[in-house]
């Protein structure tokens, strides 16, 4: 619930007049609503009002006509908003904001709302009740323009580097354009909170995003990226959008920036060195996890208006052995142009620039790699399927799923299955709505960051790691499977009960190894089996997945979930063969 009644309040107290941009409604239905006829009138009835509110309007939801604060039970606050969003898109507009209130909540100085007239607008006694068991009122903010038809020129780029390397800092640079303070300034416009994705159905995985205008490939950048209105202004002026999923540098904090790197659907990474501190054992390690997992890397030496110029080479030269030694060839752009590095990047080939936040240097560049930059292929599968990160719940809407598309088309209305459910089962799901970056959205494709808004479960159920997939896809949860791992860094040998956390899409569980040869040594690439210590996960062959346990690191691929073998009573592999295990523990 909003803690903030003031904008209600205000609408409340300005009332629903003729000619003006504010429409009270205590409730839409399907039934009654969208009846021929009866829509015609209320979709003319909004055009008049975001016409009246020069492209904006105001819809207060769970009021009576004369203002009273009725409110509305979640289920028929949702049923009303799915309603206004029809209306709003046979009227060529979309609803850009909802904010909620209890309609006990909203009752201010013992239980009454003045209107204009000094007259009580609501009063407890009068069906307002207190708290949530009083209902909801809402306020929606509905806007000229339909919903924003996504492109399929969207990158989405993974940083990557060491802690306090400027990663941050350079980014915001980037969406703003704004030279830094010198004190890590721009990083403070990427600083998203939980509370910003609370109340809206943002899908805003990725701390930021900035476009490109196709006529002259200018740059679109951020005002304040902290406002979501600034966020959906780039959607709708970029032909080309680049977002940033972040990733967090600090040691204790790579399991983080793994799930970052491996759950989502990236196109590039972008690796950030400082020129005062040079490659350090973190920079390593990000830039082996961008590696192992096939993903195009770009590096940036940071904060080259910090050192000398001798530094600057030196660290250069540094960057460069540091690549070779993970068998690539760097390429500074400086000395071969972005031509060569849009061609040659990926594939063995890393290109190198500098940068620097404070004087702006190499932030031209940057901008000409990601303007030119090709999307990555799709993958293969046509299916929808997406893994979610993150869910929450949004007030008179319900559940939200957060998460990247990983393949295929997801539409509003779509019927879907959810899990596996820790039983192994899935759940039957509707799509309620889309949303990217603020945006509504009728669907979404591979490669999008989205959050979805679902009928049928409850936000509490919805686990990272879960995925999304078509009603009719007939999935198989997976407890375990063979793959092929390298062991990047171990302190002994791994031997079979060997028990990392494995890191697949956005899965991160722990898993049991059974190395096919008794033991993998530092170095060692070889055959395994895996299983999951808790659950299943739908996981199938091809997926590229990072390993970790203390001091210890790998990478592997699935190679194999369809086996048969001799269990034990408990369902787990005998030491004579092996078991898929699917479905419940």
């Amino acid at each position: 619930m909003s803690a903030d009644r003031s904008a209600l309040r205000r609408a409340i107290e300005r009332g629903e007049r003729d000619g003006g941009a504010i429409e009270f409604k205590e409730r839409l239905t399907r039934e009654v609503h969208l009846a021929e006829g009866r829509m015609a009138s209320l979709v003319a009835q909004l055009r008049h009002r975001v016409l009246s509110g020069d492209g904006e309007a105001t819809y207060v939801l769970g009021v009576t006509d004369d203002g009273g604060l009725a409110g509305i039970p979640p289920d028929a606050f949702s049923e009303t908003m799915d309603v206004l969003s029809l209306l709003t898109d046979e009227a060529d507009a979309h609803i850009a904001d909802v904010e909620t209130w209890s309609a006990g909540d909203a009752i201010e100085d013992g239980g009454v709302v003045e209107g204009d007239d000094g007259g009580a607008r609501a009063d407890p006694d009068d069906g307002a009740g207190s708290g949530d068991d009083a209902g909801l009122v809402g306020l929606a903010t509905v806007r000229q323009g339909g919903r924003f038809e996504a492109d399929d020129d969207h990158l989405v780029v993974g940083t990557a580097g060491h802690v306090d390397h400027g990663k941050s800092t350079l980014v915001g640079t980037l969406v703003t354009g704004r030279a830094d303070d010198g004190q890590g300034g721009t990083r403070g416009f990427l600083d998203v909170q939980p509370h910003e994705v609370e109340r809206g159905l943002s899908a805003d995985l990725s701390y930021a995003v900035y476009g490109f205008a196709d006529a002259a490939d200018e740059p679109v950048r951020m005002d304040n990226p902290h406002r979501k209105s600034d966020r959906a202004r780039i959607v709708e002026e970029a032909d080309r959008l680049v977002s940033f999923v972040d990733t967090v540098g600090h040691e204790p904090w790579l399991r983080t920036t793994i799930r970052g790197l491996v759950g989502q659907k990236l196109d590039y990474g972008l690796l950030v060195v400082a020129a005062d501190d040079g490659p350090t054992e973190t920079t390593k390690e990000h830039l082996g996890i961008l590696l192992a997992t096939e993903l195009p890397t770009i590096v940036a030496i940071t904060k080259a208006d910090a050192v000398s110029d001798e530094r600057l080479a030196a660290v250069e030269r540094e960057v460069e052995s540091t690549l070779r030694d993970a068998g690539q060839t760097p390429l500074p752009v400086d000395r071969y142009g972005v031509d060569a590095a849009v061609a040659e990047v990926g594939d063995g080939v890393v290109p190198l620039l500098r940068t620097s936040a404070v004087s702006k240097q190499g932030i031209d560049t940057l901008d000409q790699l990601f303007g030119a930059l090709p999307k990555r292929a799709t993958p293969e599968r046509e299916a929808f399927r997406l893994y979610i990160d993150r869910s929450y719940k949004v007030t008179g809407v319900g559940a939200v799923a957060s998460g990247t598309v990983n393949s295929g088309t997801v539409a509003t209305g779509d019927e879907l299955l959810l899990g596996p459910m820790p039983d192994g089962s899935f759940r039957e799901v509707e799509v309620r709505s889309i949303e990217m970056h603020y945006h509504r959205v009728d669907e979404a494709t591979a490669g999008r960051i989205v959050g979805i808004a679902l009928k049928g479960v409850d936000e509490p159920e919805i686990e990272r790691g879960m995925a999304l997939v078509p009603r009719d896809a007939d999935p198989e949860p997976v407890r375990e499977f063979e793959a092929e791992v390298m062991v990047l860094n171990h302190p002994t040998r791994i031997r079979e009960g060997y028990e990392p956390v494995v890191h697949v899409e956005t899965v991160s569980e722990a898993a049991a190894f059974t190395p096919a040869e008794g033991r993998l040594l530092p170095g060692d690439t070889g055959e395994t089996r895996i299983r999951f210590k808790f659950r299943s996960y739908l996981v199938e062959a091809g997926q590229r997945f990072v390993f970790r346990e203390g001091s210890s690191k790998g990478v592997g691929t699935v190679r194999d979930v369809n086996f048969d073998g001799p269990t034990d009573a408990d369902g787990r592999a005998d030491s004579s063969g092996s078991d898929r295990s699917n479905g419940p523990p």
